[in-house]
């Protein structure tokens, strides 16, 4: 452990997440930018004394812009589809839910975790959303940040494999649609959000407002279609997943990386589980319903919602129903989170 200047100690952060961020997208992995950000942090806070601290208002602001993220990707297509398959989709998205709450009681049973913490780590659905509000929720970020990113991790190596050896598809078939809103209006889309959520964050005190107020604006704005089809800028997205994984990685100690090491056997084995479990029951969805099985397996793979979308848009299967499917995972378990981690603590009590 060294002692390091604040102005040394933010440029090895910036050093490290900017360079990692270019290698780990060039190897094509999934959030590159929050993982590289993510050890930037840690390459820091393992190897000097120094104390390094962003502003508290940078970390909601990363929350909000990922919540604009999120409620950017709603469609009227995607909902009009939810009312009319509401049944089977709400089945589906207990099904993941109960799953989940499985697998992270049972990662809850190391003394070094606890059930909030176990919960979120392997909740299936909305990694960045679950982890920015982590902390918020009395979880231990740094193992849901790590345990969440691995799944994310597992489910992309294994759903194309999945899809070329179950399913057989020809590839090619379609592609998703391109936003046409421009750059000044997504720029206008997002601030927009920020503002009117952040405002709304501070007017309802609920624990994930600061998440859950944008991504409300969000919503409205693109069901309105004002503005178009507007999306979230790439650099303002990199931004906040930088802010969320720097101040995750500033958090880690040698104590907590060695622990979360021990419990990634456990974890990984825990990840597997939960996508084979959610392969049958997007089994059950085909059989139960005339969706044909691919679409199934898309719609119930625990994570990785744009890669997901792209398989289904190349392999031809029904992209509004994995949209829809995953779109509404993805908004309740972001809503029922604070309840959740409530019930999960009074247990404990």
């Amino acid at each position: 452990m060294t002692d390091r200047s604040p102005r040394a100690a933010l440029a090895l952060v910036v050093t490290v997440t900017v360079v990692l961020s270019v290698v780990l997208s060039l190897l094509h992995l999934p959030s590159a930018v929050l993982f590289a950000s993510l050890i930037g942090g840690m390459a820091h806070a393992l190897t000097s004394r120094t104390v390094l601290e962003l502003p508290a208002w940078s970390y909601r602001l990363a929350q909000g812009a990922i919540g604009v993220v999120i409620g950017a990707a709603v469609s009227l297509p995607a909902l009009r589809r939810i009312g009319h398959d509401a049944l089977p989709i709400g089945l589906v998205m207990v099904a993941t839910l109960a799953l989940s709450v499985a697998a992270g009681r049972l990662l809850a049973l190391r003394r070094d975790v606890s059930p909030v913490t176990g919960v979120f780590s392997l909740i299936a659905g909305g990694a960045s959303g679950v982890v920015a509000v982590a902390r918020d929720l009395g979880a231990d970020e740094r193992v849901v940040t790590v345990v969440q990113y691995l799944r994310v991790l597992v489910v992309l190596l294994t759903m194309p494999v999945v899809t070329a050896v179950v399913f057989h598809p020809e590839r090619g078939q379609g592609s998703l649609s391109a936003a046409d809103a421009g750059l000044p209006r997504d720029l206008v889309f997002v601030v927009v959000s920020l503002a009117l959520g952040s405002l709304l964050a501070r007017l309802v005190r609920f624990p994930t407002a600061a998440l859950l107020g944008p991504l409300a604006v969000a919503v409205a704005l693109a069901l309105s279609g004002r503005l178009g089809d507007v999306q979230v800028p790439t650099a303002v997205q990199y931004v906040a997943f930088a802010l969320i994984g720097v101040q995750v990685g500033l958090r880690f100690t040698r104590a907590s990386l060695a622990a979360i090491t021990r419990m990634l056997p456990v974890v990984l084995a825990l990840i597997v589980g939960m996508v084979v479990a959610t392969a049958l029951v997007g089994a059950l969805l085909a059989w139960a319903t005339p969706v044909d099985g691919l679409t199934a397996y898309l719609a119930t793979t625990p994570g990785g919602l744009f890669a997901v979308l792209s398989t289904a848009a190349d392999a031809g299967s029904d992209v509004t129903y994995v949209l829809a499917v995953q779109l509404c995972r993805l908004l309740v378990i972001l809503a029922l989170t604070p309840l959740l981690a409530r019930w999960l603590s009074s247990r404990r009590g």
